[in-house]
């Protein structure tokens, strides 16, 4: 897994390249447990991962235990980790509210149910 962090004023862009599982999931918490605290939105970039697995889920939905809350959006997703998070989504759309994840996706309390 590399991970390459830009920061520009309060703003952090993570750019992950290789698969996101339990085995690379410490390092990208570490990478976002060292942005400087004036860091209020963090993306995280995963046009270089094509695969993520339930720990993927984890490192985007897990709230930090330490330091600011951030505003948090990812960009970059190739089908699968896509599909990840519209099954977990759909799942458990409090949990997973992929509105805070991907901008201009509705909240799941103003999104029509299936019929």
């Amino acid at each position: 897994m590399n991970i390459t962090t830009t920061i520009n004023g309060t703003t952090a862009r993570i750019h992950t390249c290789g698969e996101i599982d339990f085995d690379t999931l410490p390092p990208l918490l570490a990478a976002a447990d060292a942005l400087p605290p004036q860091v209020t939105d963090l993306q995280w970039d995963l046009t270089g991962t094509p695969f993520m697995d339930v720990a993927g889920l984890h490192l985007l939905f897990t709230p930090p235990t330490t330091g600011p809350q951030r505003r948090t959006t990812v960009t970059g997703l190739h089908a699968q980790p896509l599909w990840l998070l519209l099954t977990a989504a759909e799942t458990n759309p409090a949990v997973f509210d992929l509105a805070r994840l991907l901008p201009g996706v509705p909240p799941a309390r103003f999104r029509l149910a299936a019929s």
